[in-house]
């Protein structure tokens, strides 16, 4: 499957992620995103960076919900976050959603904590 983002064409996978993480930019995300459902909020965009500077940055780390819970309540402090907060930004599963729409490869983490 291929999406089209601003002329060019971008390859994804059966499961909706991208095959070249390189691939990835915001337009992107947006057309995903919108593909799923949501409309960006800035909420959803902290969520988004933050999984990928995980990934990126930290060997390839995919933190299960309850990190992402901590990391989005230390990054957005006026905001009461749970995991139902989370789901009401990405109800498809936040971890998953918001990495697939992040660019990032298709988590092979188990549920759980």
């Amino acid at each position: 499957m291929a999406i089209e983002v601003n002329g060019k064409s971008v390859d994804t996978g059966a499961n909706g992620h991208l095959v070249n993480i390189e691939d990835w930019s915001e337009a992107v995300a947006a057309v995903l995103a919108s593909d799923e459902g949501i409309e960006m909020t800035s909420e959803h965009w902290v969520l988004v960076r933050y999984l990928r500077d995980e990934f990126i940055n930290n060997a390839g780390n995919q933190p299960n919900n309850r990190t992402i819970v901590k990391a989005m309540a230390a990054a957005l402090p006026n905001v009461n976050v749970d995991s139902k907060y989370l789901y009401s930004l990405f109800p498809g599963n936040p971890s998953k959603q918001a990495g697939r729409i992040g660019g990032l490869p298709e988590s092979r983490r188990k549920g759980g904590y």
